[in-house]
This record gives C-alpha cells, structure tokens and sequence, in this order.
C-alpha cells in the first residue's frame, strides 16, 4: 500500500518526466525542444556572449549530475566532461558530438529520476550537503530548471531562422 510520503516522490517524479520528455499542459518540455536540432542550429548562437543550444544542453545534463549527486550524496569529479556549470565546447561541434550530447542529457536523467525513486521519503525534507535547499526543493527545482531551458532553445531556434 502506497503511503502519503511515497505519494510525493511519485508527484516529484511525475513533474520532472512531464518537465524533461513526458506530454505535458505546458507545451515542450526540454527533450522535445532538442528534438530534431541539427548540428548547425545547435552551435548557432545570437550574440558572441550568449549561450547556444548545445551549451544549454550540457549545461542541463550537469545540473541534473550535480543533483543526483547530492542526493545521493555522491562525490564530485565523475561527471563525463571537465568542467562545472557551463562547458566550452568544440568550435567545430561535429553532429556525432551533438548527438553524444543529447545522450548524456537522456542518461543524465534516467540516472536522476532513479535516484529520485530510490529516495527515502523521510529524506525529502532533508538539505543535502553542497545544497542551500532541501531534497524535495531540489527535486522540483530541477524540473523547473529543465522548462527554464526549454523556453530558452525555443526562443533561440525561432531566432536562428532555421527550420528545426
């Protein structure tokens, strides 16, 4: 029989999958909105100081490491890139890299999504340690984060002008 607190890591992870590639009210979610991009759309960027698509996605890939990683409580340094936060990546991103990209993103995920489901709920209103914030604002948190981005590379494809 499901308890309450087991009831709210479903809910949590029902928001991060409707948040990463499961159809949601809201429209695309962060994998839907990689959908497609090829290569060329992935490294084109609006100003030299902005980021581009493929940036964002490793970006997001980090950040869903670095939760998984304190909720688990994890050490640092196994992430497949050197690096933190926002990586500099190849001039010439090559589509097989893009596509590695995309991959880790995917994997990423399903690596935080099963630390979620493996979560004691008494953990949830714990804060992890390298965290300001308790396990299930981090949870969440990273949801939101996901639909932050996908606003993002919806907006920088429409700006592009490139059919993706």
């Amino acid at each position: 029989m499901a308890t309450k607190k087991d009831a709210r890591i479903s809910l949590l992870l029902d928001n991060l999958d409707d948040a990463y590639n499961k159809t949601a009210w809201h429209g695309p979610n962060l994998r839907g909105a990689i959908r497609g991009v090829p290569v060329a759309q992935a490294v084109w960027r609006p100003h030299p100081k902005r980021h581009n698509i493929a940036e964002i996605t490793v970006h997001a890939a980090y950040w869903k490491y670095a939760a998984r990683r304190r909720l688990r409580g994890d050490k640092r340094g196994s992430f497949p890139l050197k690096g933190s936060n926002w990586f500099t990546l190849p001039r010439n991103l090559t589509a097989a890299q893009w596509r590695d990209f995309t991959r880790l993103l995917d994997a990423e995920h399903a690596q935080l999504r099963e630390a979620i489901a493996e979560l004691p709920p008494a953990r949830l209103p714990q804060v992890p340690k390298g965290s300001k914030i308790d396990n299930a604002k981090l949870i969440y948190g990273i949801a939101a984060h996901d639909l932050y981005h996908a606003g993002q590379i919806r907006l920088l494809k429409s700006l592009s002008g490139k059919k993706g």
